[in-house]
């Protein structure tokens, strides 16, 4: 339960307190938002990433600055690491890679992908708000292009990753999960769920968009058809344009790579498709 949610009308904040073992001043305590240029900023950076997931921090400082944005290089790499953009980025245990962990060779090269629930990718992408932003971690059938499970969240802790593996794995299993190589699949925590549910882990080479690419065509969709259209004022909001669109996604829209089929039913094998060929 969230402590500012915890309240007792028989009792003061400092009797609360008192009864918590907390210091008094934690319960005013507000968090300061982000600035206003802070958020035009990052939302900037959002679009020119989600166009061309190749470039890096330098490249993007250079667009912005052509644009008329006076920033820095240095803000711009700082940006993306608290956006998720980058291989690390900030928060407790979080800021960069394990380098003591092995990084997972990628095993989709050449593979025949045939059949639903054989691979699944997964990633986080960075969801503007009119006054801020949260995070989206979604889980991709590869063959189908379903969206098995899905969470927001407006921290990078890794808890609602996890959460929403354990959830996934509850009703199918696949044989390989691919990721990038950030902080949060390199996790131990991460690994460990995986390996208890005997699922081999792929990983991208670095710097590499494409080897992930299935997912990455899905922000773009996403955040085009969606996130930008929309001005979300809430974390409220927010889910509720997201599930919209993974709905729609999912049980609506033919795709084109599924011969006009849905993915839902391509990954629950309503249809079987004539082609395996991408």
């Amino acid at each position: 339960m969230d402590l500012l949610e915890w309240d007792c009308p028989e009792h003061s904040l400092s009797v609360q307190a008192d009864l918590l073992s907390l210091n008094r001043s934690s319960l005013y305590y507000k968090p300061v938002p982000p600035s206003p240029e802070e958020i035009r900023l990052k939302h900037r950076i959002d679009e020119i990433y989600t166009e061309h997931s190749f470039l890096g921090y330098r490249r993007i400082a250079a667009i912005m600055n052509r644009e008329g944005d006076s920033i820095h290089e240095n803000t711009v790499r700082r940006y993306m690491r608290e956006m998720g953009l980058m291989a690390i980025h900030p928060g407790p245990n979080l800021s960069k890679r394990d380098l003591q962990h092995r990084v997972y060779p990628y095993l989709l090269r050449k593979l025949n992908i045939t059949e639903p629930d054989q691979v699944w990718s997964v990633d986080i992408t960075y969801i503007r708000m009119k006054y801020g932003w949260m995070y989206l971690y979604a889980v991709m059938d590869w063959y189908s292009r379903y969206i098995v499970d899905w969470q927001l969240d407006q921290s990078l802790e890794i808890g609602f990753v996890l959460e929403t593996m354990k959830r996934a794995f509850t009703r199918r299993k696949p044989g390989i999960v691919n990721s990038d190589q950030g902080s949060h699949f390199t996790s131990p925590k991460y690994i460990d769920l995986l390996q208890e549910n005997e699922v081999r882990i792929s990983m991208d080479g670095k710097g590499r968009a494409t080897d992930n690419i299935v997912i990455e065509r899905f922000w773009r969709s996403l955040k085009y058809n969606e996130v930008y259209i929309n001005d979300y004022t809430s974390p409220r909001e927010t889910r509720q344009g997201v599930d919209r669109y993974i709905h729609l996604h999912n049980y609506y829209l033919p795709h084109q790579s599924l011969q006009n089929h849905t993915p839902a039913s391509v990954y629950n094998r309503d249809v079987v498709l004539l082609s395996t060929c991408e």
